[in-house]
C-alpha cells in the first residue's frame, strides 16, 4: 500500500499547514535575507509601519550625504524618538499616544503628529495643560525623569521645565543601538 504524503508528513512528526515552512536548522541566512532583518528590526524600533518606513528612506537619499546616515539621523530626529530620548515618556509607542492626544509643544506650539521633525534649536516640552494632570506627570513624565538613563548628547534636558532642546542634528555614533544601515540601503536599492 502507498501512503499519502499527509500521512508520511504526520508519521516524521508535526503536519504542516498551508503557508508554512520549517525552518533550516543551521542554515545561514542569505544576503537578502538579512537585509530584510535589519530592516524590519529598525522599522520595529522605531514603530514604523513598510510605507513609512520607505517614506523616510526616499527623504534620506534625496539628502546630501550618504543614505544611511541621513536616514538614521532623520529617525532620530522625528517627535516621538525625540520626546522619548528627552525622558518624556517611557516608550516610543508611549510617546505617540502623548503626542497623539496634544500633550506635546514644540516652540510653544501643540503638536499632534508624531512624525514631526524637530530641528536645531527647536524645544519639546510637556504642554502647560497637561503639567496639572498630577497623576499623569508623576507616573508618566517625574518617574522615567528620575531613573538614570542618560539624555543622548545631541539633546539639551531641563527637568524641572520638563522640556529639552535640541543643541544639533545626531549622527551615527550618537546612536548606542548597533544598526547596520549599508544592509537597508542595499535592499532598498535593489527595488
Amino acid at each position: 500500500m502507498n501512503k499519502s504524503n499527509t500521512e508520511k508528513r504526520s508519521l516524521h512528526g508535526k503536519e504542516q499547514g498551508a503557508g508554512q515552512q520549517q525552518k533550516a536548522r543551521g542554515k545561514k541566512l542569505t544576503e537578502y535575507g538579512k537585509q530584510l532583518a535589519e530592516k524590519q528590526r529598525v522599522k520595529e524600533m522605531y514603530g514604523m509601519r513598510e510605507r513609512q518606513f520607505r517614506n523616510w528612506f526616499e527623504k534620506a537619499v534625496a539628502q546630501p550625504g550618504g543614505p544611511g546616515d541621513n536616514l538614521l539621523s532623520m529617525l532620530e530626529r522625528r517627535l516621538d524618538n525625540v520626546v522619548y530620548r528627552l525622558k518624556l515618556a517611557n516608550t516610543r509607542r508611549q510617546a505617540r499616544q502623548v503626542i497623539a492626544h496634544g500633550h506635546i509643544n514644540v516652540n510653544g506650539k501643540r503638536v499632534k503628529t508624531a512624525s514631526y521633525l524637530v530641528d536645531m534649536e527647536d524645544t519639546v516640552a510637556i504642554a502647560p495643560a497637561v503639567l496639572g494632570k498630577t497623576v499623569f506627570v508623576e507616573q508618566v513624565v517625574d518617574k522615567r525623569l528620575n531613573i538614570g538613563v542618560k539624555v543622548p548628547d545631541w539633546l539639551e534636558l531641563k527637568k524641572a521645565e520638563r522640556s529639552g532642546t535640541m543643541l544639533r542634528r545626531p549622527v551615527r555614533a550618537d546612536i548606542q543601538t548597533p544598526i547596520e544601515d549599508h544592509l537597508i540601503v542595499e535592499l532598498y536599492s535593489k527595488a
